[in-house]
């Protein structure tokens, strides 16, 4: 009887700790879920802006992109979590079949002691029994029987009372489950019609845009010329600022961390104690920086790629491209110094913020609020970001190490 006993103790407790994780994921996969659709939302009204305000197919179609890789997201997040339900329903299930299997046990039992009970119910049986006794000790063994056998069948009655409640309990959740499920799989089939839309919608613009095509090549193509002049631009002059910055802590008089090869470098930054300092810390924060505007999503990934609807045509971005909301300023993703304000034409400033040994690079600033030579902190404004005439607004994030270029996507939180 101990045995059965620990042995339910330990179902038990293996059942709760199975359900407490697999409700902690049933949860996260719900926040993910509730995430995933606000994006979604979000990029829709993007995508109706986009419609309203001028005929840009491309606009569009890395819109319509940026939606159906959401949806794709959510419906395999809508898939494992009815999966973990699935799971959970039949774990469920066993669990109340084995209670079931058990209240049956114990009630045969139960039953069997009663009818025991009942023919052996009489006072006179009871003390002939004790009084037939060859000695007393014998006797004594008797009547300890007689009290253990009734403290038997009072536990077990308990013990029938306790496995029904439980039954119920677990019969109660089980419908839970099979609500949730039924709720998840009618979103599940919502969400997959959305997506056969967004699909429809993507083909109905590859058609346009090939009929487009020599038009739209000619346009990218020259936006590329474009972004690799200002590349350029921004090369020249992170090389001036390395030179002056060198001259400066030269005639400093503070104490300079020596090169391992104890060369200096021109197209490298002569570090102060405080300027390594702060390229550690810089470098500590790989993966965690904060985004450089408050609301956006990446418009142009970074490096080389395909074209989306032009697989003959590559794309090459030196930094990522930020969407965001017409008006949004922009922000430094960590502490540092400004140490150079670029005018790359009327409506594009760049902010060039130096992190010890790196600088982040903050461009298609309509107006800047920060001057040279500044301390800034991390999420600090630095100026407002270009709105173009069709209401987009796109800030274009550089990371570099001396002269190196970096991938942004890898040191920026959840990018």
């Amino acid at each position: 009887m101990h045995k059965l006993l620990l042995s339910i103790f330990f179902f038990c407790l293996a059942t709760v700790a199975w359900a407490q994780s697999n409700d902690d994921k049933q949860r996260q996969l719900e926040e993910r879920r509730a995430q995933l659709q606000k994006e979604i939302q979000e990029t829709q009204v993007r995508l109706q802006e986009e419609r309203k305000k001028e005929k840009n197919i491309l606009g569009q179609i890395a819109q319509q992109n940026k939606k159906i890789q959401l949806s794709q997201t959510l419906i395999n997040t809508t898939s494992k979590q009815k999966r973990l339900l699935s799971d959970g329903i039949y774990l469920k299930q066993l669990e109340i079949n084995k209670l079931n299997r058990e209240l049956k046990d114990l009630k045969v039992d139960y039953a069997n002691m009663i009818v025991k009970s009942y023919k052996s119910r009489s006072e006179q049986s009871r003390y002939m029994f004790i009084l037939s006794s060859q000695n007393f000790l014998q006797a004594y063994k008797r009547m300890q029987y007689m009290k253990q056998y009734a403290s038997f069948r009072k536990m077990q009655g308990e013990e029938i009372k306790v496995k029904t409640t439980q039954i119920s309990r677990a019969t109660a959740v089980l419908e839970v489950k099979k609500k949730e499920k039924e709720k998840v799989i009618k979103e599940s089939e919502q969400e997959k019609r959305e997506y056969e839309k967004d699909k429809a919608e993507q083909q109905r613009l590859a058609k346009i845009v090939q009929k487009d095509k020599k038009k739209l090549t000619a346009e990218i193509k020259k936006k590329q010329a474009e972004s690799k002049a200002i590349d350029r631009q921004i090369q020249r002059m992170i090389r001036e600022a390395i030179a002056a910055a060198n001259k400066k802590a030269a005639a400093s008089g503070k104490t300079i961390v020596k090169s391992s090869s104890g060369a200096a470098d021109p197209a490298k930054f002569v570090l102060t104690t405080e300027g390594k300092e702060l390229a550690d810390n810089f470098k500590a924060n790989r993966g965690r920086l904060p985004w450089p505007v408050e609301k956006g999503y990446v418009y142009s990934s970074f490096g080389t790629h395909q074209h989306p609807e032009y697989p003959d045509l590559t794309i090459t971005n030196s930094g990522v491209e930020i969407a965001t909301e017409s008006g949004s300023n922009a922000r430094a993703v960590f502490s540092g110094e400004v140490l150079q304000i670029q005018v790359l034409n009327a409506n594009n400033k760049a902010v060039y913020i130096q992190h010890g040994d790196y600088i982040t690079v903050y461009q298609n600033l309509k107006s800047v609020s920060v001057s040279k030579g500044d301390k800034v902190s991390a999420k600090q404004t630095i100026g407002k970001i270009h709105t173009s005439s069709s209401g987009k607004a796109v800030v274009k994030f550089m990371i570099f190490q001396n002269t190196t270029t970096l991938n942004p996507q890898s040191w920026i939180s959840n990018m």
